[in-house]
Order: structure tokens, then sequence, then C-alpha cells
């Protein structure tokens, strides 16, 4: 059994309140969701890591997917509609193809660049393919640091 740890820090939400028909109704698979919390003082940054040990399998500056050793793809798309900032207000912490361990910086975003867009900065964690409602949500409602866990794979 893997561990499926928080890429952010923030309070864990249901894909259901995710404004994105393809998240909250589970197309692309089931998860949870973060609203990532303010950047911690001295920085304004908010850092997304790895959420299992695997490696990157697809990279972009708003999302990835890293393929743990059982196989299952896990991704994490940083905020909703960010793709149309073009890169904007992301910086990539490693390559596609990249062997990462659980809690690896992946990449950093400025909450600011994503506020003034008008987009939203959930953050969507979903095992790909999986089939809706399969993923234990008993952490929706908590506020967690990054690094914790949030289900199983």
């Amino acid at each position: 059994m893997t561990d499926v740890l928080a890429p952010v820090a923030g309070r864990v939400v249901a894909l259901a309140e995710v404004p994105d028909a393809v998240f909250a109704g589970q197309l692309v698979g089931a998860g949870v969701a973060l609203e990532p919390s303010a950047p911690p003082v001295g920085s304004s940054l908010v850092e997304v890591v790895s959420p299992v040990d695997g490696v990157v399998v697809k990279l972009h500056p708003h999302a990835f997917v890293v393929v743990a050793a059982s196989g299952e793809g896990v991704l994490v798309h940083v905020g909703i509609d960010t793709v149309k900032l073009g890169g904007a207000g992301f910086t990539l912490a490693v390559a596609e193809g990249a062997t990462v361990a659980a809690g690896d910086l992946v990449v950093s975003v400025d909450p600011v660049v994503v506020s003034e867009a008008g987009y939203s900065l959930a953050c969507p964690v979903v095992v790909l393919d999986s089939a809706p409602d399969s993923v234990d949500q008993s952490v929706v409602g908590s506020t967690v640091a990054a690094g914790e866990r949030l289900f199983s794979l």
C-alpha cells in the first residue's frame, strides 16, 4: 500500500467542490483537492511537492503526474484553468523523467499571479483512471501540512 501525501499545505475539500467539471465529476479519476494555505512567512511562493515516490512521467508548469512503483499515476493539478497562464508564476524544480521521493519539491507557484488572473488555486490530487468514489474521503474538511497523508493507493 502506498500513501498519497498532500502536495501543499491547506484545507482538504472533496473534488465535487472544485470549480471544474472534469475534476468535480471525477472524469480523470478519484481523489481529493486542497485549497492551499498562504505561503510561509518570508516567502511569496507556494511549494508543491511530490505526493508519492516515483517517476515524473508528465510535467507542465501547472500540473504533473508521478507514477508510483505500484504503477498507479497520481495527478497533481496546481490551480484551475492555470494552463492559460502559459507558465507565468510557476517555476519547475525537476524535469520530466525525474525520479522523486514523496515530499520532493516539483514546482513553486506565485499565488498572487494566479489570483490576479482570476483563477482558483484549488489543487486536485487524483489517482488517474481510478473509479469514481474509490478514494478514502476521511480527510475532507481537515487542514493538512504538505507531506501529510491524504489517502492510500
